[in-house]
């Protein structure tokens, strides 16, 4: 059978900001200088992130309706989006004509004619080119979207290309005293992620196996609702203790399909949701706290950027000599893991 590969990866990210200055010039006062707040933001273990919108419109977003969101996803998206495709075909040595799937997940931004069908013309791709658009799936979409190329490819002998973009600056809410909230505004930031993956003997991360764990008794734990003021985050305190419970079962199954265990793994592309989602994650593997230090410096340097944040991690980590494995949690409650191994 034809493996698949991840080639290269390309980011594309907007203008950097400093989250003590964003919680100084926005958040304090969109909290009412709740010391709350403040102590969330500062246990967030973000120092910066990226926002495609001007933290000077902040105050007017949280007022805005979800068609008003929606418009400015349609003009923001797709040309961040491209930069980030064409950084990863780069890197991956490969032309947009090659391409015979584009992946795009996202859970931040819809229309129709969409981003996809936006890149689709951009780059441009070739008229058979398919397309799949992954929408509302949360963090977790990057890996079922990269186990949905890899099959592709592997079925084909074409390459594919998946991007994870996601602009939940376009989601502030209104003021409020929920500390969910809080969290959510002190962590969710803005980013464009992709990946080639290619056919046979291309350089890079073999796709081994994608596997899930979904704990639908705590589908509530995590939410991401639409209303008429965009979309809302719900968040449970108790989302890290469920984690902890099952990712030690699903990377054991995963591992133990292809004769490996916890202790060969070479390098962990957790996704951050947070601090406490990586000392979950830290505490259910019984992993050394350097294990996941990547994740902890893509959480501190770039936020949650929801699904495109695994993939960023994935780049940062760079070639590994040994199997690696990415994880990411998503509403459901949904746990994901991909194995990859270096050829």
């Amino acid at each position: 059978m034809v493996s698949a590969r991840i080639a290269g990866i390309g980011a594309a990210l907007p203008p950097l900001y400093a989250q003590e200055q964003l919680w100084e010039d926005v958040f304090r006062w969109h909290f009412s200088r709740s010391r709350v707040a403040q102590r969330i933001f500062t246990a967030s273990d973000v120092r910066h992130r990226h926002s495609a919108t001007d933290p000077a419109e902040f105050k007017a977003v949280a007022d805005w309706s979800t068609a008003e969101r929606m418009t400015r996803f349609g003009e923001v998206a797709p040309p961040l989006g491209l930069e980030a495709v064409r950084n990863a075909l780069h890197a991956a040595d490969t032309d947009a004509e090659e391409i015979g799937l584009l992946a795009v997940a996202t859970c931040t931004g819809y229309g129709t004619p969409g981003l996809d069908i936006e890149l689709a013309r951009m780059l441009p791709l070739p008229a058979d080119a398919r397309r799949l658009l992954i929408g509302h799936t949360g963090c977790h979409a990057a890996l079922p979207a990269l186990a949905t190329a890899a099959d592709y490819v592997a079925a084909h002998d074409r390459p594919a290309v998946l991007l994870c973009l996601e602009l939940t600056s376009l989601h502030l809410q209104p003021a409020t005293i929920d500390p969910g909230q809080m969290v959510s505004h002190a962590l969710f930031a803005d980013a464009a992620a992709a990946v080639v993956v290619r056919p046979g003997a291309a350089r890079g991360l073999r796709v081994v196996d994608v596997d899930a764990r979904t704990d639908t008794d705590r589908r509530r734990q995590m939410t991401w609702d639409i209303t008429d003021l965009g979309f809302r985050m719900g968040l449970s305190p108790e989302v890290p203790d469920a984690l902890a419970e099952q990712v030690g079962p699903l990377v054991k199954d995963l591992l133990g399909r292809h004769g490996l265990d916890v202790q060969d793994v070479a390098a962990w592309a957790v996704h951050p949701g947070g601090p406490r989602i990586l000392d979950a994650i830290e505490e259910g593997l019984a992993l050394d706290p350097s294990a996941l230090a990547t994740s902890r410096k893509v959480l501190a340097e770039h936020g949650n950027c929801s699904s495109a944040t695994v993939l960023l991690v994935l780049q940062e980590l760079g070639p590994q000599d040994g199997p690696v494995v990415a994880l990411a949690f998503g509403p459901g409650l949904t746990l994901y893991a991909a194995l990859l191994e270096p050829e």
